[in-house]
């Protein structure tokens, strides 16, 4: 693949596969490559994609699109507790999670088949069945935009929140990862596995990680679509988090509304059960729809443009609002 073009369509480059074009695009392998390409395009526009799993596309660009594709796993330190890994910020998370599965490092085991690159994980925070991205991660390596200087943010210096981090909020667009490092854990392994649907899945009482993972790729496959045959990008939207007191309210007259704790004083309720008490699930809009097995994932049902899944998620959160008084937050990041 030649690594600059022009004019091209992003629909290879989106899970959600949306049609959408490009005006520059370059392929960058190694960092510094990304500084030259920015040097010498200080005046244009730019965004970045890595592997197009949390993006909707809802127009063409007239920048330069830059696709994160640098390659390579270290092994950076080792002790008998702990391992250090440096991946750099192109491999394919799910397949980075198959490799510390293979040596018997824990840590992630459930955050096995998100789909998506390492790169953009820390962005997001990535979490499912209990645990986090930043319960891993150590620092990673960062090209500053406006200096063109490479630098090191520690765990602390990304802010971390819940599906949130710095470079979602008020560093967006100063930086981009070019690595990251996490810090796994040498058996014995801590799991996470009281999540409802992650207990009834394991027959074992002491299951091994790998077990886990298994547990947790059975679950994401029965609930989620596969992209190469349904565009999507995962969950569509955050769960929310509400007061206790708003809660309680609500449970009044939905005595069935699920809740998780969240703090002390707010719960996280789950935005699927929501948008499936207003009867969106399954149902098609244009080309958009909702999934048939999961109110979360919206989906492209052909040919849909991006406008339209907009569309339809700015639907579900007006009717979400009107009937649960609670603001729903979109996960992807809307180009």
């Amino acid at each position: 693949m030649l690594k600059f073009k022009e004019n091209i369509s992003l629909k290879p480059y989106n899970t959600f596969g949306i049609e959408a074009r490009t005006k520059y695009f370059y392929k960058v392998t190694n960092s510094l490559e990304l500084k030259d390409i920015l040097q010498r395009n200080k005046n244009l526009p730019f965004r970045i994609l890595g592997g197009g799993s949390n993006i909707l596309l809802t127009k063409d660009f007239e920048g330069l699109t830059l696709l994160i594709a640098n390659k390579g796993i270290e092994i950076l330190e080792e002790y008998p507790e702990t391992v250090t890994v440096e991946v750099q910020a192109g491999e394919n998370w799910h397949e980075f999670v198959l490799w510390c599965l293979s040596r018997n490092y824990g840590g992630v085991e459930n955050l096995a088949l998100i789909p998506g690159g390492v790169g953009a994980a820390p962005i997001q925070n990535i979490g499912a069945y209990g645990v986090e991205l930043a319960s891993v991660f150590k620092s990673c390596k960062v090209l500053n935009t406006q200096t063109l200087e490479e630098e090191t943010l520690e765990k602390k210096d990304c802010e971390f929140g819940y599906r949130s981090s710095i470079f979602k909020t008020h560093k967006k667009g100063t930086f981009i990862i070019t690595s990251v490092c996490f810090e796994l854990r040498q058996p014995p392994h801590n799991l996470i596995i009281e999540y409802g649907a992650l207990r009834s899945q394991l027959k074992n009482t002491s299951p091994t990680i790998q077990e886990v993972a298994a547990a947790v790729i059975r679950i994401r496959e029965s609930k989620l679509p596969d992209p190469k045959i349904l565009g999507n990008s995962g969950s569509f939207f955050k769960n929310p988090v509400v007061s206790k007191t708003h809660y309680h309210r609500l449970k009044k007259t939905y005595t069935q509304l699920p809740s998780y704790p969240a703090s002390d004083h707010h719960l996280k309720i789950p935005a699927a059960w929501l948008i499936d008490q207003l009867g969106f699930k399954g149902t098609q809009h244009g080309g958009a729809g909702v999934h048939n097995a999961q109110a979360l994932v919206l989906v492209n049902l052909g040919e849909a443009k991006g406008k339209e899944i907009l569309d339809l998620a700015q639907k579900i959160q007006t009717a979400v609002k009107k009937t649960f008084d609670i603001a729903l937050e979109i996960e992807v990041n809307v180009l």
